[in-house]
């Protein structure tokens, strides 16, 4: 009889430590993108927004440069959809560079409850550009969603404070990166689109640096810069590696997460609470975000089923 500590691990254990795994590194993926975060608002007290978005792009670029080189990974500087890759980039640029501006006003919990409206703006952009269809209770999950985003803003003159437009804005072309990125999911690499957006990014920025340069005053500054840059490449390179392990629809929920960590990194750093109209709104929208990935779920099976 074998020894039970060696004998074969079953594959459905083996399956379920995969998913483990996986859950891992995604709730470590989501730390990296709060650094982010905390960094940029930090360094907003003294830098312009777009020279932090330099940096965040520069040493994102640097760092995927060296793991992804064009000797060991060549596939990684190559793309079949040379527009859309650059219409990409344009997108999470724009979604980086405006974010920045909203958080030298508003608490990183405000920012991160505005973004969490990006699935409900996907699922309904998905339908006239993807052609997905969109049944009545998603309808009704994307309704609730978009009232828990009023519930953060409230959009009223005594309340509404206008750098939240600027929220919006990036929540707006983060909707739009991640549409394009369904439509080269297949066609690019992996690596190819964490390496080739950080490089457009930095390409795109850099003519506009000497105008708004001004030099980082201490060490610290230009650590946290190479700090924002860095989290991100390894942010979304350990969501790379998050999703070969686990499913999407399994990930998914673990998204939001992303709140508690820019809560708690609002209060460390910078002696933010948030107010209860922030935590009420930031509910409903998680609420009908899980609401919204759990339909989807549903809708993937039933069509799993239909096929076989």
């Amino acid at each position: 009889m074998a020894d039970e500590r060696t004998a074969p691990i079953p594959s459905g254990s083996k399956e379920a430590s995969r998913r483990l795994v996986g859950i891992g590194l995604m709730m470590a993926a989501l730390v990296c993108f709060t650094a982010i975060d905390t960094s940029a608002k930090w360094l907003g007290r003294s830098l312009p927004p777009l020279e932090i978005t330099f940096f965040r792009y520069f040493f994102a670029f640097l760092l995927s440069a060296i793991v992804f080189n064009p000797v060991t990974a060549p596939h990684a500087w190559t793309t079949r959809r040379p527009a859309l890759q650059i219409l990409r980039a344009f997108f999470l640029l724009g979604s980086t560079a405006f974010n920045f501006v909203a958080l030298r006003h508003l608490q990183l919990a405000e920012t991160m409850s505005i973004v969490f409206g990006v699935p409900f703006l996907v699922a309904v952009l998905a339908v006239p550009l993807l052609g997905e269809t969109v049944g009545g209770r998603r309808w009704a999950a994307i309704a609730v969603g978009f009232l828990g985003v009023l519930l953060v803003t409230r959009p009223t003159p005594s309340h509404f404070d206008p750098a939240m437009l600027w929220a919006f804005a990036a929540a707006g072309c983060y909707a739009g990166y991640v549409l394009v990125t369904r439509m080269l999911s297949g066609l690019d690499s992996a690596a190819s689109l964490l390496l080739l957006p950080a490089g457009a990014g930095v390409v795109i920025v850099a003519p506009f640096l000497p105008s708004i340069w001004v030099t980082p005053p201490t060490a610290l500054h230009w650590g946290l810069l190479a700090l924002a840059g860095l989290a991100g490449a390894t942010g979304h390179f350990l969501l790379i590696l998050a999703y070969g392990r686990a499913p999407a629809s399994m990930l998914s929920p673990f998204i939001y997460a992303q709140i508690v960590w820019m809560t708690l990194s609002g209060w460390l750093v910078f002696g933010d609470v948030p107010g209860a109209w922030t935590i009420a709104g930031a509910g409903v929208v998680i609420a009908s975000g899980l609401w919204l990935v759990r339909l989807e779920q549903g809708r993937r099976n039933a069509a799993a089923d239909a096929a076989e």
